[in-house]
């Protein structure tokens, strides 16, 4: 319990001291996934949100492991990948302790992570299900709207972009990302030669998702 405490009140530190809360991380997880997928994505969506909402987020994105206690240095983590997904029991008590006492998790699925991330969220919180976010949910209305919910960045299967949560008594804890692939359209044009339209929506998106977390 004691421990517990310790945590939520350096969480709740970069939460609420303005010289240190506006930072991201990339959450690397086993099972042998790739964690690491989309280099050049983060970083362009920092730009682009210090640029147009007015965050100062550090350019560079820090890595952090899902069992390690610097998890709660950081208000907002980005999870992303193709493949196996996997939570130790460690990691599962930590991160769940993170969630709950403030943190946000935003995992964005490459394609195919899906039936791993299930399992582990299961494992995350047995007691809830993804939620599926109505287009009435702020936030697809930041400062950029999105009328009909999440965007449609890559076509692999035909299936309709969808956003799934878990919420914290009310809040949004945990925000699921699947069917879009933002991740691939805040990388680097040359990456994957999307029309710059395609970009935008998908960096204006990721900023609007930045701007629910560290201004709602």
């Amino acid at each position: 319990m004691k421990k517990n405490m310790l945590l939520m009140g350096l969480l709740l530190l970069f939460i609420t001291n303005p010289t240190t809360a506006q930072q991201i991380a990339i959450l690397k997880y086993g099972g042998g996934g790739d964690w690491y997928s989309n280099p050049t994505a983060l970083p362009n969506l920092i730009q682009f949100c210090n640029t147009n909402i007015d965050t100062k987020i550090d350019v560079q994105p820090e890595t952090v492991e899902a069992g390690s206690v610097s998890i709660f240095k950081y208000p907002f983590l980005h999870m992303t990948g193709h493949g196996n997904v996997f939570f130790n029991d460690g990691e599962v008590q930590n991160l769940r302790t993170y969630l709950l006492s403030g943190g946000f998790l935003h995992i964005d699925d490459n394609y195919g992570m899906e039936p791993y991330l299930k399992r582990e969220l299961e494992k995350l919180f047995p007691d809830r299900q993804l939620e599926e976010l109505g287009v009435d949910h702020p936030i697809f209305s930041q400062k950029f709207t999105f009328p009909d919910g999440l965007p449609k960045i890559h076509e692999h299967d035909g299936k309709r972009p969808q956003a799934f949560g878990i919420f914290e008594k009310g809040r949004l804890v945990l925000l699921y990302t699947y069917e879009s692939d933002l991740g691939d359209g805040w990388e680097d044009p040359t990456v994957h030669n999307d029309p710059e339209e395609v970009r935008t929506k998908a960096l204006q998106m990721g900023s609007n998702i930045i701007e629910y977390v560290f201004k709602g």
